[in-house]
């Protein structure tokens, strides 16, 4: 940080007021002059609604910071112009939490894909190991409302491109990248943008921090050396682990790409002195988040897979190099430059069952040896998947993996997994009848 920072007595606009943006205004509005915006009035409660602010008033008025939703595209939205002509003032629930705890240690998780899981499983071993940690950040779990916050207190923060692209003062005693494929680009533009607002995590460190990344990640490594980064980089070696997967027994890390952020776990678990014993143990007892390759039921016959937080091919490829005979579902609304990439050995295990408003669109990124039915909504899909997999007598995997947004028929990916778990019902019934 360049200058002191401190949150009294300051005028604040807050954006976006959704569980980032509620946990902003809660944790300054004792100290400070706070003032809301949200292109929702609906999303503030009656008695919040004297603190709402008309755009016209906004345009004549001065704020010391502006505390932006990570949700909200400054080049798109409703005050795009006093937005970027006020850039400067921006800042994130991030940085407002690095400001106000900047001794606090933190480890930081982003990526494409697995920030989550790889999130929890941590949280699952520092608690384990009776560390007082705290999970928090893109999760779903802000930051800001935390309390009873100690000095050996350790925060594992899951952080988007969104979060990270608009902080400025944020910092990491721990950053972590799992992976990179484009993703979001419909918000950053290029790949290169997606990847500098990954990067910033690393590049706000200092000598006493730790980096871990990929060790095959070309990407990253060429940015580290290029940028001089001042941190301790721990590049992943994922053979290096490979024989503490013989003592690993749990199908969730049956598939590649948990498997690799797996490592990063046991590397950041000998930085932090835990013993690997205890990082096996809690990979066994790992039961998954809802929505993320959550298994949701399991037979000699059928494994059902519910991984609607899927929005992308790279997020779902390693599922399918994973088992045989599946039944895949995929739809919603198509992510910008996202392509299918797998090896022809697997096209022959999968039967694919498209849905939703960029059905085409996702047909033709597939390759042609898939044969594939498609519908316009979900719930269809279900109703021939149900025809289909009755003629099917042989061991298979129903695969819920959208690859795209849930935007054209659900209100997001939790709304869209519960849809699944309901209705996929009456297929086990059929199986066990």
């Amino acid at each position: 940080m360049k200058k002191k920072i401190n949150f009294k007595n300051k005028k604040i606009l807050i954006y976006g007021f959704g569980k980032s943006g509620i946990s902003c205004f809660n944790f300054l509005k004792s100290n400070n002059i706070c003032t809301i915006l949200d292109d929702n009035i609906k999303n503030i409660p009656t008695k919040l609604r004297k603190k709402l602010i008309s755009i016209r008033k906004l345009f004549n008025t001065s704020f010391d910071f502006i505390v932006l939703s990570p949700g909200i595209d400054i080049n798109k939205c409703r005050i795009s112009s006093y937005l970027n002509r006020n850039r400067s003032k921006i800042i994130t629930e991030l940085d407002i939490f690095e400001i106000s705890y900047p001794k606090i240690n933190k480890i930081t998780i982003t990526g494409t894909n697995g920030k989550s899981t790889t999130s929890k499983l941590l949280y699952d071993l520092l608690k384990r190991n009776k560390m007082d940690v705290r999970l928090t950040g893109n999760i779903g779990y802000p930051l800001l409302m935390e309390k009873k916050i100690k000095k050996n207190t350790i925060f594992v923060i899951e952080a988007s491109s969104y979060q990270l692209d608009y902080s400025k003062y944020f910092k990491s005693k721990y950053s972590v990248i799992l992976n990179l494929s484009p993703d979001h680009l419909e918000r950053h533009g290029t790949f290169k943008n997606y990847v500098n607002a990954k990067f910033k995590i690393i590049k706000s460190q200092t000598k006493n921090d730790y980096t871990f990344i990929d060790s095959e990640n070309k990407i990253l490594n060429g940015l580290i050396k290029k940028k001089q980064i001042k941190s301790k980089v721990i590049k992943i070696d994922y053979l290096k682990y490979k024989k503490y997967f013989r003592q690993i027994d749990n199908i969730y890390f049956k598939n590649s790409s948990n498997k690799k952020n797996l490592c990063f776990i046991f590397d950041i678990a000998k930085i932090l002195k835990i013993n690997f014993k205890t990082v096996i143990n809690t990979a066994n007892k790992f039961k998954g988040l809802n929505f993320r390759q959550q298994i949701i039921y399991q037979s000699k016959k059928l494994l059902i897979i519910n991984d609607s937080k899927s929005t992308s091919f790279s997020s779902t490829v390693p599922l399918l190099e994973s088992y045989k005979n599946i039944y895949w579902i995929l739809g919603g609304l198509a992510k910008k430059g996202d392509k299918f990439k797998l090896k022809q050995e697997y096209l022959s295990n999968i039967k694919a069952f498209v849905y939703g408003k960029d059905r085409n669109l996702l047909i033709n990124s597939l390759p042609n040896k898939i044969v594939y039915q498609s519908s316009l909504t979900l719930k269809k899909i279900l109703k021939n998947l149900n025809i289909t997999i009755k003629n099917d007598d042989s061991k298979k995997v129903i695969l819920f993996s959208p690859c795209a947004a849930s935007f054209d028929q659900f209100k997001n990916f939790e709304e869209r997994g519960k849809f699944f778990n309901r209705n996929i019902k009456y297929v086990i019934k059929k199986v066990r009848t």
